[in-house]
């Protein structure tokens, strides 16, 4: 069995500097697509130059990190109480662990980032969720039933070849007692997330199991403070820097990884 791997860059859309990375990631690196903030204040401009640099874009279902919803925020009060989303994972957990997160209001909105994506230009080609939220019952099912309907494959948050951070154990937990969605893919790399120098690159590389999956990362240029996220700190350039680099496309070539798309593998 042979391995094939996409190559999948996330927050296209948050912020130029960041854009401009996953941008050299695709000209110049491994990368073979990216995941698109649609409400992202640069969203327009990165499908538009994503597209034209042959790269295929999913949608980043999002639900945290402060940006405005898709939909207009009265509509969606359990999500966007202050007008844009919760800060953070941890706040929209708690949220949701008190059951003031609706069900409704979740279908409704994340179908609209999917339009809104459309309509700016995207040919989307798969589904996955800005921190994984889609991991959490109840929302598992919103997104299962959405990329089921939609008949887009969606990245399950089942970590190969074992998680190796609380977090990314936990959300493993979480998806394997979650309904499976008909077409989607396992995961290398997220407990490196924001941290996937050269060298973490080549060991996940070196541990990638036979079969079909998804490395997710994070490259860029560094954006300093990101407004809608002042606190956050990824290592953007570093992560850029690993899946340019040339041992690590010589291990793609050694291993005989075959680079390729949610598109190709599931026919989209």
């Amino acid at each position: 069995m042979r391995r094939r791997l996409v190559v999948n860059a996330d927050d296209l859309g948050l912020h130029p500097r960041i854009d401009e990375g996953i941008l050299e990631a695709r000209r110049r690196g491994i990368l073979t697509s990216a995941s698109l903030l649609a409400t992202g204040r640069t969203a327009a401009e990165a499908v538009r130059a994503a597209q034209a640099a042959g790269l295929r874009i999913g949608v980043h279902l999002c639900l945290v990190t402060a940006l405005p919803p898709a939909l207009p925020a009265a509509e969606v009060p359990s999500l966007a109480p202050g007008g844009v989303f919760r800060g953070s994972w941890g706040a929209l957990v708690k949220a949701w662990a008190l059951g003031r997160v609706r069900l409704g209001e979740v279908k409704a909105e994340l179908s609209a980032q999917l339009r809104r994506a459309r309509a700016l230009g995207a040919e989307v080609d798969h589904l996955d969720a800005h921190q994984h939220v889609h991991a959490l019952p109840g929302l598992a099912g919103v997104v299962r039933r959405l990329a089921d309907e939609e008949r887009l494959p969606l990245r399950w948050p089942l970590e190969r070849p074992r998680p190796a951070s609380l977090k990314a154990a936990l959300l493993a937990a979480l998806a394997k007692v979650a309904p499976r969605p008909a077409r989607a893919l396992e995961v290398v790399g997220l407990s490196r997330s924001g941290a996937l120098d050269e060298r973490a690159l080549l060991e996940v590389l070196d541990a990638l199991p036979e079969g079909d999956f998804e490395l997710l990362c994070h490259p860029g240029l560094d954006p300093g403070a990101v407004p809608e996220d002042p606190a956050w700190r990824y290592g953007w350039e570093r992560e850029l820097e690993a899946l340019v680099s040339a041992p690590v496309r010589r291990r793609v070539e050694e291993r005989e990884i075959e680079l390729t798309t949610y598109g190709r593998l599931f026919g989209g």
